[in-house]
């Protein structure tokens, strides 16, 4: 009896161990199918991530060789020395003219930080060495008529006009004081001479040019002319001599030349600027650097060229630089030329408005392709087109 009973519990007992096994064995089936089922996740998001990642990569530097083709094609197209749509005359040597503007602007920056600031004292000395020299012979009524200057430092932002109000005067003033060739040029840092009271620089032109006989040039009160001069009405002044004329302005035609604005582009199309003005790798002689005295404005033959400026029409004609070419003269000593045209529309003593069309474009003479050669001439000598082109 009692071994039924042991061998009945030795029964159960194993059960319970075949029992436990099974669990445990489903228990580390389970665990296996989840660790696997993870694992496959995990590799798959993996997966996923090498495959985007690639295709990121792949995108990316496609991107970057498209950008730099299309880059490249650009800077082909603007090159100073491109094959097409280039010509005009070139010399191995550079002209006489050619407007330095850094060598401008160290000048007038000297200039400014040189300038003595007028003071009471400095003006008692004034008065007291006009006295010496005889040139005081009359009294000065107000301290109105005295000038004074103060030194500014031009800062990121800064334009004429702004400067100009802040300290109550004239765009003219600040460019005429200060000799600004281009007044879209002015650059952080730079100094700039102001004076007290709105006007610009006269340089005398001949002798025996009076205060008198300038204020009347200009329309402005004489008496206040010859005060902030420290001189008399009728003191004789030489040739060269510098004065300050108080509210006068400069002329419409200086004025807009210093702004950048005189002359309109003689092409209405768009077009792209196959040559600068200067000096270039020559598209006749290879392995040559020449000057270029005009800018190559390449654009489609046939397209209508208009006078830049108004004027009379100088000169119509042909040569083998320029081909089918028109020269206008223009005031104040300027004068426009238009080279490679396909066909001229004008005669010679034509008097042209900015509107009128001249020619058109071509390729003829030495030229690579259809484009206008245009120079600007300032009393016989080449300057940069782009100094003046609105």
């Amino acid at each position: 009896m009692s071994e039924k009973i042991g061998e009945k519990s030795f029964l159960k007992k194993c059960e319970a161990t075949i029992e436990a096994e099974r669990i445990s064995e489903k228990k580390c089936f389970i665990s296996e199918k989840r660790h696997c089922i993870i694992k496959k996740l995990v590799k798959s998001i993996v997966m996923s991530f090498k495959s985007n990642s690639i295709q990121v990569v792949c995108l990316s530097v496609l991107g970057f060789c498209a950008g730099v083709f299309l880059t490249c094609v650009l800077i082909t197209a603007r090159r100073p020395d491109s094959r097409h749509g280039v010509g005009g005359l070139e010399t191995t040597a550079e002209p006489e003219y050619e407007e330095n503007l850094s060598s401008l602007l160290a000048s007038v920056e000297k200039d400014v930080k040189s300038a003595d600031i007028i003071d009471a004292d400095s003006n008692i000395a004034a008065e007291e060495l006009l006295a010496e020299e005889g040139l005081a012979e009359k009294s000065f009524d107000s301290d109105s008529s005295i000038i004074t200057y103060q030194t500014y430092r031009v800062k990121s932002g800064d334009m004429i006009g702004f400067i100009a109000d802040a300290f109550d005067v004239t765009q003219d003033t600040i460019i005429s004081v200060n000799n600004i060739k281009q007044s879209r040029l002015i650059q952080p840092g730079q100094y700039l001479k102001i004076p007290s009271m709105p006007g610009i620089i006269y340089t005398v032109k001949k002798n025996g040019e009076t205060p008198q006989t300038i204020a009347d040039k200009y329309k402005v009160n004489a008496e206040k002319c010859a005060n902030a001069n420290y001189v008399s009405l009728d003191t004789e002044l030489k040739a060269g001599t510098s004065l300050f004329i108080p509210d006068a302005e400069l002329d419409w035609a200086t004025r807009q030349e210093i702004n950048g604005d005189l002359f309109k582009k003689p092409l209405h199309a768009r077009y792209w600027l196959s040559s600068n003005y200067g000096w270039r790798n020559s598209p006749f002689n290879a392995g040559a650097r020449t000057f270029h005295g005009g800018i190559d404005m390449a654009v489609s033959s046939g397209t209508p060229i208009y006078a830049a400026l108004d004027g009379t029409v100088s000169a119509v004609g042909y040569n083998a630089t320029y081909g089918n070419y028109v020269i206008i003269t223009h005031h104040s000593g300027y004068k426009t030329l238009y080279g490679h045209m396909k066909s001229t529309a004008c005669r010679k003593g034509n008097f042209v408005y900015t509107n009128t069309v001249i020619g058109y474009v071509g390729s003829t003479g030495m030229s690579t392709g259809p484009h206008l050669h245009f120079t600007v001439y300032k009393n016989g000598k080449t300057i940069n087109p782009m100094t003046v082109l609105n």
